[in-house]
Formats: structure tokens, sequence, C-alpha cells
């Protein structure tokens, strides 16, 4: 079975979106990904249109407050179709598991659970990021599998990390969980403002079970072949 190639559609307007979702094929064989600057212009409805014309939905909001809070906003968004969402593995065990319950929920009946994705440490947070600002005193590895078994405990399907980090997560945690990972970059693309990046190949080699990749499918000549070369590379 082909693992997903997550297409993260960072636009904020209804026609740069048309505009790209034109030209990365069927529906049916197109997983895109709705954060925060596309939510916020578009909102829900726009969401449950996508995933009504078939699309595969990571609708990647980072849910992050209080328990109840987060339970009725997962029950919201779980009524819109999507196939991932997520939270901030930060928020603790009981906020997670309220999100996963707000899910179970708020689905349909017809439709499957989205799965919960708990984000551990942003790719854009370096060591010295999470040493002198954060005042962690584990080091990224070692913060990473605490979170992560933190979510898995709580009732997460898996988590968003580094590709880098996916090695160690499964002997960690194990293969029963999913392992999402952005900061993908072909080697012929920059890192941009991420600080830990791997290639698709890279990624299908440390185990990744998704990837997510933005600017070198958006901002490429021709997005369908860029999308499509990255498939193929990671699987």
């Amino acid at each position: 079975m082909e693992k997903p190639v997550i297409v993260a559609l960072d636009v904020d307007n209804d026609q740069q979106l048309d505009r790209i979702l034109s030209q990365l094929g069927e529906p049916e064989e197109t997983t895109i990904k709705i954060g925060m600057e596309l939510f916020y212009h578009s909102g829900a409805q726009l969401v449950k249109k996508l995933a009504d014309q078939g699309y595969d939905i990571f609708l990647d909001l980072k849910m992050h407050d209080i328990p109840n809070t987060v339970y009725n906003g997962a029950k919201q968004v779980a009524r819109l179709g999507i196939k991932y969402t997520t939270v901030h593995a930060l928020g603790g065990s009981e906020m997670i598991h309220a999100a996963k319950q707000g899910l179970i929920a708020g689905t349909p009946n017809d439709k499957s659970i989205p799965k919960l994705l708990a984000v551990t440490e942003l790719t854009s947070i370096s060591d010295d990021i999470l040493k002198h600002e954060q005042n962690c005193i584990l080091p990224m590895a070692e913060q990473v599998i605490s979170l992560a078994k933190t979510a898995k405990n709580s009732g997460a399907d898996g988590v968003i990390c580094s590709p880098l980090e996916v090695q160690n997560l499964r002997k960690e945690i194990g293969d029963d969980f999913l392992y999402v990972t952005p900061g993908i970059r072909p080697k012929e693309n920059s890192n941009d403002d991420q600080k830990r990046t791997a290639t698709p190949q890279m990624a299908k080699e440390f185990g990744s079970s998704a990837i997510v990749v933005g600017r070198p499918i958006m901002l490429a000549s021709n997005p369908q072949q860029a999308y499509q070369a990255i498939k193929k590379e990671f699987n």
C-alpha cells in the first residue's frame, strides 16, 4: 500500500488553492494538508467541500488548550470528514485524551474516526532553542521520545516528528503508531526555516509512515510532476 505524501497547501486565497489543486491530480489520489493560513481564511466549509470531493485531508490546527475546550474543538472538526488532525503533545495527557474522545464523539456513523497526531517538537526548534528558550533539561531526542510516549498512552494514533527521529521512536514506541514527518526537502531544495530535515528517500529509510511536503511542490514549475516524483522516491 502506498504511503501518503501530504501536500501542505500553504495558501491564503481560493484562487491559489484552485490553481494548485488543479495541478496535483485526481482527489482520490491526493492527500492534502490544510493548516492555519488556509483554514483561517476559508474556514470549515472549505474543508468539508474538499473532503466531499474525495481528498484525504490532514487538518493541522495543533489544538492546545484546556481539555474541555480541546474536546469540543475536536468534536467539531471530526464532523468535517477529515483523515488526520493534530494537538500539541506539550498540552499533556489529559488534553490529548480529551481530543481523542472528542474525535470519537463527533465522527458521523458513516465515517472513520480521524487519526489524532500529536506534535512533539516543531521541526523549526533547534537544540539551542529547546535548552535556552523552552528551558528543557532533556536533549532533543529524549524530549521527543518522552512526548511521544505520553501521546500514545493518552490515545493518540501517532506523532508529528522530524524524520531524523523516527528510527529511535520506532524502537521506543513501537510500529503500531504513525510517524508523520514534515521537514522533507528533495536534494535540490534549500532547508528554508526548517532545522531538522531529510530527503524523501531518507524518510523512507528512516521509516516515516507519511511525509508532509509544502514548498518543494507548491513552488515547483510543474507541481504535479514534483508531487509524483516525491511519491515515487518515498515509496
